[in-house]
C-alpha cells in the first residue's frame, strides 16, 4: 500500500512533542528561536510559526513576549502519600476547586459495596457522583460511596460547594485517617471523555481508594478518574527494613 508523506508542519510538531515526552525538553525549557528551528528542521518560517501556534493552543508550549517560546507545565503535583481532599490540596496551589454534582442519593449495598465498605448486603449507602473542576476546568470525576449509618443525613449538604472530607470531620466527627489506594493508567470511556471534554483516544489516571477512620472503620470507597495531562504524583521512598521485606515476600501475589 502506498504511504503518503506527512505534512512538514506535522513532522516538526511530532519531533518537538517527542522531545517533550522523552524529557529532552523539560518544563520551562526555552525552545530554539524560530530561525534556528527553521534550520534544524529544514522548513520555512511559516511552517515553524504554525507548529508553535498550534502547540501553544494545545497547552504544550507558552510564549513570553521578548523572551521566546517555552515548554509549558500544566500538571499540578499531587501527593500520593498524604490523605488530603482535592479541595484542600488544590488550595495549596492557589487553585479554586468547584464541583458539579451529577447524582447524590441513597442506594442499597450490592455485594461489591458490601465487601468494600464492610457493611451488610442491602445496607443504606450514600452515593455521591461529582465532576471536580479546577479554575473552572473539569479535571476529576469521583464516585464516592459512604455507609449512611456513619454520616446520617449528609446529603442535605451542598457538595457542589462544600468539601466532603471537611464535612465528615467537622459535622460528623469522622475524620478520614488513612487509606489504601490503587492507581493505574487507562483509556477514557466515552462518558469520561465527554465529561472531561477530551477527544478519544485519551489516557486518564484511574483511582480506587478505601478510606478509613482511626478505629479502622471504612468511611468511604471511591472510584475516580483524573486527567493525566493535569496531574503528576510524588511520594517519598525509603529502603525496606529486613522485617518489612520479609513481610512483603509473604504477601499473596494477584496474577489475575
Amino acid at each position: 500500500m502506498e504511504q503518503h508523506a506527512k505534512p512538514l508542519y506535522q513532522v516538526v510538531s511530532e519531533s518537538i512533542l517527542r522531545q517533550i515526552e522523552s524529557g529532552e525538553l523539560k518544563p520551562n525549557d526555552r525552545l530554539p528561536s524560530e530561525s534556528d528551528l527553521c534550520e534544524i528542521h529544514s522548513v520555512g518560517r511559516n511552517t515553524v510559526r504554525r507548529v508553535l501556534s498550534e502547540l501553544v493552543d494545545s497547552g504544550y508550549l507558552k510564549t513570553i513576549p521578548g523572551l521566546g517560546t517555552f515548554v509549558e507545565d500544566n500538571r499540578l503535583t499531587k501527593s500520593a502519600e498524604y490523605l488530603i481532599g482535592l479541595t484542600q490540596e488544590m488550595r495549596l496551589h492557589e487553585k479554586e476547586v468547584t464541583s458539579q454534582v451529577l447524582e447524590a442519593r441513597l442506594i442499597s449495598a450490592d455485594p461489591h459495596l458490601a465487601r468494600k465498605l464492610h457493611v451488610q448486603l442491602g445496607a443504606e449507602v450514600v452515593f455521591l457522583y461529582r465532576v471536580r473542576k479546577m479554575d473552572g476546568e473539569p479535571v476529576a470525576i469521583e464516585r464516592a460511596y459512604l455507609p449512611h449509618r456513619l454520616c446520617p443525613g449528609i446529603l442535605k449538604y451542598d457538595f457542589s460547594k462544600q468539601s466532603l472530607y471537611e464535612t465528615l470531620s467537622t459535622i460528623y466527627d469522622k475524620r478520614p485517617y488513612h487509606a489504601e489506594q490503587e492507581i493505574e493508567a487507562s483509556l477514557a470511556t466515552s462518558d469520561v471523555a465527554r465529561l472531561f471534554n477530551l477527544t478519544l483516544p485519551a489516557v486518564v489516571l484511574v483511582f480506587h481508594r478505601e478510606t478509613r477512620l482511626s478505629n479502622d472503620e471504612v468511611i468511604e470507597y471511591v472510584d475516580s478518574e483524573l486527567r493525566a495531562d493535569r496531574f503528576r504524583f510524588y511520594t517519598n521512598l525509603r529502603l525496606q527494613s529486613a522485617s518489612e521485606e520479609s513481610t512483603f515476600r509473604r504477601m499473596p501475589v494477584d496474577v489475575a
